[in-house]
Protein backbone atom coordinates (compact mmCIF):
# COMPACT_ATOMS: atom_id res chain seq x y z
CA UNK A 1 0.00 0.00 0.00
CA UNK A 2 1.43 3.43 -0.97
CA UNK A 3 1.89 6.14 1.65
CA UNK A 4 -0.88 8.22 0.04
CA UNK A 5 -3.29 5.27 0.04
CA UNK A 6 -2.36 4.48 3.65
CA UNK A 7 -3.11 8.06 4.76
CA UNK A 8 -6.46 7.99 2.95
CA UNK A 9 -7.35 4.66 4.56
CA UNK A 10 -6.45 5.85 8.09
CA UNK A 11 -8.28 9.13 7.61
CA UNK A 12 -11.38 7.36 6.27
CA UNK A 13 -11.36 4.89 9.12
CA UNK A 14 -11.11 7.66 11.70
CA UNK A 15 -14.03 9.52 10.16
CA UNK A 16 -16.18 6.36 10.08
CA UNK A 17 -15.35 5.49 13.67
CA UNK A 18 -16.05 9.01 14.81
CA UNK A 19 -19.41 9.05 13.06
CA UNK A 20 -20.43 5.77 14.67
CA UNK A 21 -19.36 6.92 18.13
CA UNK A 22 -21.30 10.15 17.80
CA UNK A 23 -24.41 8.38 16.63
CA UNK A 24 -24.91 6.73 20.03
CA UNK A 25 -27.27 3.79 20.54
CA UNK A 26 -26.24 0.27 19.55
CA UNK A 27 -23.48 1.46 17.26
CA UNK A 28 -21.66 3.64 19.80
CA UNK A 29 -18.29 2.39 20.97
CA UNK A 30 -19.21 1.76 24.60
CA UNK A 31 -18.02 -1.34 26.36
CA UNK A 32 -20.40 -3.03 28.81
CA UNK A 33 -19.77 -1.77 32.32
CA UNK A 34 -19.79 -5.26 33.80
CA UNK A 35 -16.50 -5.98 32.04
CA UNK A 36 -14.75 -3.40 34.22
CA UNK A 37 -15.24 -3.96 37.97
CA UNK A 38 -15.26 -0.69 39.87
CA UNK A 39 -13.62 -2.10 42.99
CA UNK A 40 -11.62 -5.03 44.25
CA UNK A 41 -14.68 -6.30 46.10
CA UNK A 42 -16.72 -6.92 42.95
CA UNK A 43 -17.59 -10.62 42.62
CA UNK A 44 -16.22 -12.16 39.41
CA UNK A 45 -18.57 -14.11 37.18
CA UNK A 46 -18.85 -17.83 37.80
CA UNK A 47 -17.13 -19.98 35.21
CA UNK A 48 -19.59 -21.54 32.76
CA UNK A 49 -19.62 -25.33 32.96
CA UNK A 50 -21.05 -26.52 29.67
CA UNK A 51 -21.21 -30.16 30.75
CA UNK A 52 -23.34 -29.15 33.72
CA UNK A 53 -25.67 -27.51 31.23
CA UNK A 54 -25.63 -30.63 29.03
CA UNK A 55 -26.63 -32.77 32.01
CA UNK A 56 -29.75 -30.71 32.71
CA UNK A 57 -31.68 -32.16 29.77
CA UNK A 58 -32.83 -35.62 28.79
CA UNK A 59 -32.16 -36.21 25.11
CA UNK A 60 -33.62 -38.32 22.35
CA UNK A 61 -31.72 -38.18 19.06
CA UNK A 62 -34.30 -38.49 16.29
CA UNK A 63 -31.77 -38.45 13.44
CA UNK A 64 -28.62 -40.54 13.70
CA UNK A 65 -27.09 -43.11 11.37
CA UNK A 66 -25.14 -46.32 11.51
CA UNK A 67 -21.98 -46.34 9.40
CA UNK A 68 -23.36 -45.47 5.97
CA UNK A 69 -20.17 -46.45 4.18
CA UNK A 70 -19.98 -50.12 5.10
CA UNK A 71 -21.94 -53.36 5.11
CA UNK A 72 -19.29 -55.17 7.18
CA UNK A 73 -20.62 -56.38 10.53
CA UNK A 74 -17.36 -55.71 12.39
CA UNK A 75 -17.17 -52.16 11.05
CA UNK A 76 -20.74 -51.55 12.18
CA UNK A 77 -20.02 -53.01 15.61
CA UNK A 78 -17.05 -50.70 16.06
CA UNK A 79 -19.09 -47.72 14.91
CA UNK A 80 -21.85 -48.64 17.35
CA UNK A 81 -19.31 -48.32 20.15
CA UNK A 82 -18.70 -44.70 19.11
CA UNK A 83 -22.46 -44.07 19.14
CA UNK A 84 -22.69 -45.40 22.68
CA UNK A 85 -19.74 -43.24 23.68
CA UNK A 86 -21.60 -40.23 22.27
CA UNK A 87 -24.74 -41.16 24.17
CA UNK A 88 -22.82 -41.43 27.43
CA UNK A 89 -20.75 -38.28 27.03
CA UNK A 90 -23.70 -36.09 26.08
CA UNK A 91 -26.31 -38.05 28.02
CA UNK A 92 -28.55 -39.01 25.12
CA UNK A 93 -31.00 -41.57 26.42
CA UNK A 94 -32.10 -43.00 23.07
CA UNK A 95 -30.71 -42.92 19.53
CA UNK A 96 -33.01 -43.57 16.57
CA UNK A 97 -30.73 -45.17 13.96
CA UNK A 98 -31.33 -45.30 10.25
CA UNK A 99 -29.56 -46.51 7.13
CA UNK A 100 -31.28 -45.08 4.05
CA UNK A 101 -29.85 -46.21 0.74
CA UNK A 102 -27.47 -43.44 -0.29
CA UNK A 103 -25.41 -45.40 -2.82
CA UNK A 104 -25.65 -43.80 -6.28
CA UNK A 105 -25.79 -45.69 -9.55
CA UNK A 106 -25.00 -43.39 -12.49
CA UNK A 107 -25.89 -40.44 -10.28
CA UNK A 108 -29.23 -41.88 -9.15
CA UNK A 109 -29.82 -43.40 -5.69
CA UNK A 110 -30.17 -47.17 -5.70
CA UNK A 111 -33.87 -47.88 -5.25
CA UNK A 112 -33.88 -51.67 -5.43
CA UNK A 113 -35.61 -53.85 -2.82
CA UNK A 114 -32.37 -55.74 -2.30
CA UNK A 115 -30.66 -52.50 -1.25
CA UNK A 116 -33.23 -51.33 1.28
CA UNK A 117 -33.68 -54.82 2.76
CA UNK A 118 -29.90 -55.12 3.19
CA UNK A 119 -29.70 -51.71 4.89
CA UNK A 120 -32.57 -52.52 7.24
CA UNK A 121 -30.79 -55.72 8.24
CA UNK A 122 -27.76 -53.68 9.24
CA UNK A 123 -29.85 -51.42 11.49
CA UNK A 124 -31.60 -54.39 13.08
CA UNK A 125 -28.24 -56.00 13.86
CA UNK A 126 -26.83 -52.83 15.40
CA UNK A 127 -29.98 -52.28 17.46
CA UNK A 128 -29.47 -55.67 19.10
CA UNK A 129 -25.99 -54.72 20.29
CA UNK A 130 -27.27 -52.07 22.71
CA UNK A 131 -31.07 -52.38 22.84
CA UNK A 132 -31.36 -50.16 25.92
CA UNK A 133 -29.98 -47.19 23.94
CA UNK A 134 -30.44 -47.94 20.23
CA UNK A 135 -33.67 -48.20 18.31
CA UNK A 136 -34.22 -47.90 14.59
CA UNK A 137 -35.96 -46.51 11.53
CA UNK A 138 -36.73 -48.68 8.50
CA UNK A 139 -36.24 -47.59 4.92
CA UNK A 140 -37.94 -48.56 1.64
CA UNK A 141 -38.73 -47.31 -1.85
CA UNK A 142 -42.49 -46.89 -2.39
CA UNK A 143 -42.35 -47.62 -6.10
CA UNK A 144 -41.81 -51.24 -5.01
CA UNK A 145 -45.13 -51.38 -3.23
CA UNK A 146 -45.31 -55.02 -2.12
CA UNK A 147 -41.68 -55.23 -1.03
CA UNK A 148 -42.01 -51.96 0.89
CA UNK A 149 -45.12 -53.09 2.72
CA UNK A 150 -43.54 -56.44 3.57
CA UNK A 151 -40.44 -54.67 4.84
CA UNK A 152 -42.42 -52.30 7.01
CA UNK A 153 -44.19 -55.21 8.69
CA UNK A 154 -40.95 -57.12 9.20
CA UNK A 155 -39.13 -54.16 10.73
CA UNK A 156 -42.02 -53.06 12.94
CA UNK A 157 -42.34 -56.61 14.27
CA UNK A 158 -38.66 -56.42 15.27
CA UNK A 159 -39.02 -53.18 17.17
CA UNK A 160 -38.32 -50.34 14.77
CA UNK A 161 -40.16 -47.13 15.56
CA UNK A 162 -40.54 -45.10 12.33
CA UNK A 163 -39.47 -44.67 8.71
CA UNK A 164 -36.42 -42.91 7.23
CA UNK A 165 -36.23 -42.48 3.47
CA UNK A 166 -33.80 -40.82 1.10
CA UNK A 167 -34.49 -39.24 -2.30
CA UNK A 168 -35.28 -42.24 -4.49
CA UNK A 169 -38.86 -40.93 -4.71
CA UNK A 170 -40.41 -37.59 -3.82
CA UNK A 171 -42.38 -37.61 -0.59
CA UNK A 172 -45.56 -36.50 -2.39
CA UNK A 173 -45.31 -38.98 -5.25
CA UNK A 174 -48.56 -40.99 -5.62
CA UNK A 175 -46.60 -44.19 -4.91
CA UNK A 176 -46.31 -42.93 -1.33
CA UNK A 177 -50.07 -42.76 -0.75
CA UNK A 178 -50.62 -46.37 0.42
CA UNK A 179 -47.42 -46.18 2.48
CA UNK A 180 -48.58 -43.00 4.21
CA UNK A 181 -51.93 -44.61 4.95
CA UNK A 182 -50.12 -47.59 6.48
CA UNK A 183 -48.00 -45.27 8.61
CA UNK A 184 -51.15 -43.51 9.80
CA UNK A 185 -52.49 -46.86 10.97
CA UNK A 186 -49.20 -47.57 12.75
CA UNK A 187 -49.13 -44.06 14.28
CA UNK A 188 -45.56 -43.62 13.03
CA UNK A 189 -43.74 -40.62 11.60
CA UNK A 190 -42.10 -40.65 8.15
CA UNK A 191 -38.65 -39.07 8.28
CA UNK A 192 -37.49 -37.92 4.85
CA UNK A 193 -34.21 -36.52 3.58
CA UNK A 194 -34.97 -33.06 2.23
CA UNK A 195 -33.16 -30.07 0.77
CA UNK A 196 -33.66 -26.62 -0.65
CA UNK A 197 -30.85 -24.59 -2.14
CA UNK A 198 -30.07 -20.99 -1.29
CA UNK A 199 -31.15 -18.66 -4.05
CA UNK A 200 -28.93 -16.52 -6.25
CA UNK A 201 -30.02 -13.15 -7.58
CA UNK A 202 -33.46 -13.49 -6.02
CA UNK A 203 -34.15 -16.87 -7.59
CA UNK A 204 -34.40 -19.92 -5.32
CA UNK A 205 -32.88 -22.84 -7.17
CA UNK A 206 -34.66 -26.15 -6.65
CA UNK A 207 -32.38 -28.67 -8.29
CA UNK A 208 -28.90 -27.25 -8.54
CA UNK A 209 -25.81 -28.55 -6.76
CA UNK A 210 -25.92 -31.83 -8.69
CA UNK A 211 -29.01 -33.02 -6.82
CA UNK A 212 -31.28 -35.60 -8.48
CA UNK A 213 -34.70 -34.31 -9.44
CA UNK A 214 -36.44 -36.60 -6.94
CA UNK A 215 -35.03 -34.92 -3.83
CA UNK A 216 -37.94 -33.66 -1.72
CA UNK A 217 -38.24 -29.91 -1.13
CA UNK A 218 -40.52 -28.00 1.29
CA UNK A 219 -43.35 -27.65 -1.21
CA UNK A 220 -43.51 -31.44 -1.54
CA UNK A 221 -43.99 -31.77 2.22
CA UNK A 222 -46.68 -29.09 2.20
CA UNK A 223 -48.50 -31.01 -0.53
CA UNK A 224 -48.44 -34.46 1.11
CA UNK A 225 -49.18 -33.02 4.56
CA UNK A 226 -52.28 -31.31 3.21
CA UNK A 227 -53.46 -34.52 1.53
CA UNK A 228 -52.94 -36.50 4.75
CA UNK A 229 -53.42 -34.15 7.71
CA UNK A 230 -53.58 -37.10 10.12
CA UNK A 231 -50.11 -38.31 9.05
CA UNK A 232 -46.81 -37.17 10.59
CA UNK A 233 -43.76 -36.12 8.58
CA UNK A 234 -40.23 -35.19 9.67
CA UNK A 235 -38.33 -32.78 7.44
CA UNK A 236 -34.69 -33.77 7.87
CA UNK A 237 -31.74 -31.64 9.00
CA UNK A 238 -32.57 -27.96 8.74
CA UNK A 239 -28.91 -27.54 9.70
CA UNK A 240 -27.81 -29.54 6.67
CA UNK A 241 -26.67 -26.60 4.60
CA UNK A 242 -29.81 -25.48 2.79
CA UNK A 243 -31.92 -22.37 3.05
CA UNK A 244 -33.29 -23.06 6.54
CA UNK A 245 -35.16 -19.77 6.74
CA UNK A 246 -37.09 -20.65 3.60
CA UNK A 247 -37.72 -24.18 4.91
CA UNK A 248 -39.29 -22.93 8.12
CA UNK A 249 -41.38 -20.28 6.41
CA UNK A 250 -42.65 -22.73 3.80
CA UNK A 251 -43.67 -25.30 6.42
CA UNK A 252 -45.22 -22.84 8.86
CA UNK A 253 -48.83 -23.72 8.03
CA UNK A 254 -48.32 -27.48 7.82
CA UNK A 255 -48.86 -28.49 11.46
CA UNK A 256 -48.18 -32.20 10.85
CA UNK A 257 -44.69 -31.54 9.50
CA UNK A 258 -41.88 -31.51 12.07
CA UNK A 259 -38.28 -30.45 11.49
CA UNK A 260 -35.12 -31.75 13.11
CA UNK A 261 -32.23 -29.48 14.00
CA UNK A 262 -29.45 -31.79 12.85
CA UNK A 263 -26.63 -31.02 10.45
CA UNK A 264 -23.13 -29.61 10.51
CA UNK A 265 -24.24 -26.02 9.87
CA UNK A 266 -24.63 -24.02 13.05
CA UNK A 267 -25.71 -20.55 12.02
CA UNK A 268 -26.72 -18.33 14.90
CA UNK A 269 -30.47 -18.21 15.58
CA UNK A 270 -31.26 -21.29 13.45
CA UNK A 271 -33.04 -23.02 16.35
CA UNK A 272 -34.71 -19.83 17.55
CA UNK A 273 -35.96 -19.12 14.02
CA UNK A 274 -37.44 -22.61 13.70
CA UNK A 275 -39.31 -22.29 16.99
CA UNK A 276 -40.54 -18.80 16.13
CA UNK A 277 -42.04 -19.97 12.82
CA UNK A 278 -43.11 -23.54 13.60
CA UNK A 279 -43.80 -23.46 17.33
CA UNK A 280 -41.99 -25.15 20.19
CA UNK A 281 -43.78 -28.49 19.66
CA UNK A 282 -42.67 -29.11 16.06
CA UNK A 283 -38.88 -28.88 16.43
CA UNK A 284 -36.96 -32.10 17.16
CA UNK A 285 -33.41 -32.69 18.34
CA UNK A 286 -31.22 -34.63 15.94
CA UNK A 287 -27.50 -34.90 15.34
CA UNK A 288 -27.12 -36.53 11.92
CA UNK A 289 -23.89 -37.77 13.55
CA UNK A 290 -22.66 -34.22 14.19
CA UNK A 291 -22.78 -34.73 17.92
CA UNK A 292 -21.32 -31.86 19.91
CA UNK A 293 -22.44 -29.04 17.66
CA UNK A 294 -25.99 -30.41 17.51
CA UNK A 295 -26.27 -30.31 21.30
CA UNK A 296 -24.44 -26.99 21.44
CA UNK A 297 -26.70 -25.15 19.01
CA UNK A 298 -29.70 -25.81 21.27
CA UNK A 299 -27.83 -24.89 24.43
CA UNK A 300 -26.70 -21.66 22.74
CA UNK A 301 -30.22 -20.69 21.66
CA UNK A 302 -32.32 -18.05 23.40
CA UNK A 303 -35.10 -20.52 24.16
CA UNK A 304 -36.64 -21.05 27.58
CA UNK A 305 -35.80 -24.06 29.71
CA UNK A 306 -39.20 -25.54 28.88
CA UNK A 307 -38.62 -25.12 25.14
CA UNK A 308 -35.17 -26.72 25.33
CA UNK A 309 -36.58 -29.71 27.21
CA UNK A 310 -39.25 -30.12 24.54
CA UNK A 311 -36.76 -30.05 21.68
CA UNK A 312 -34.17 -32.28 23.32
CA UNK A 313 -36.61 -34.97 24.41
CA UNK A 314 -40.30 -34.41 24.85
CA UNK A 315 -41.41 -33.59 21.31
CA UNK A 316 -40.14 -36.75 19.67
CA UNK A 317 -41.08 -38.86 22.66
CA UNK A 318 -44.65 -37.59 22.33
CA UNK A 319 -44.61 -38.72 18.70
CA UNK A 320 -43.45 -42.18 19.78
CA UNK A 321 -46.10 -42.21 22.51
CA UNK A 322 -48.89 -42.02 19.91
CA UNK A 323 -48.06 -45.60 18.94
CA UNK A 324 -47.04 -46.78 22.40
CA UNK A 325 -43.31 -46.71 21.55
CA UNK A 326 -42.15 -43.92 23.88
CA UNK A 327 -38.96 -44.46 25.81
CA UNK A 328 -40.20 -43.74 29.32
Amino acid sequence: MSELSRRKFIAGTAVSAGSLALSGGLMAFKEPQHLHPTSDTDTPRAKYDIMQDVAKYRKLDSHVHVNLASTDAEVQKKYAESLIDYSRRLQVQKLVLSNPVTRLINGVPDGSPEAFIRNNNIVLAVMKLYPEVLTGSFTFNPVHAKESMDEIKRCVDQGMTNAKVYYQTKINDPSYYPIVEKMIDLKMIIHCHAEVQIGVGGYRMKYNGFKPKNVSIPEDFVDIAKRYPEAMFQYAHIGGGGDWEYMCKALKNSPNVYVDTSGSNNEEHLVDFAVAHLGEDRVLFGSDNCYYQSVGKILASNLTETQKRKIFFENFNNILRKGGRNVD
